[in-house]
């Protein structure tokens, strides 16, 4: 998939822990965790600005194309 999920980067940056930022965007755990893993299909709109104002990002700050060609050499 070209969009690659940094979740777990600006979870560091910010120091916060899932369960954390779970409660902030009161998201349940697994929801989460499948977001940040990259397995998730789509993401809600309302979703991605809940993360981002308890992140302190934007949404490129999280999501990220990557071209197919690019993906096999990382």
């Amino acid at each position: 998939m070209p969009i690659i999920v940094n979740l777990d980067v600006m979870m560091a940056k910010r120091k916060m822990s899932l369960n954390e930022l779970s409660e902030k965007v009161e998201l349940t755990l697994s929801n989460l965790s499948i977001l940040k893993t990259g397995k998730a299909k789509a993401v809600r709109f309302s979703t991605l600005v809940a993360i981002c104002k308890a992140l302190d990002c934007q949404p490129g700050d999280i999501l990220e194309y990557v071209e197919d060609k690019k993906i096999t050499n990382r």
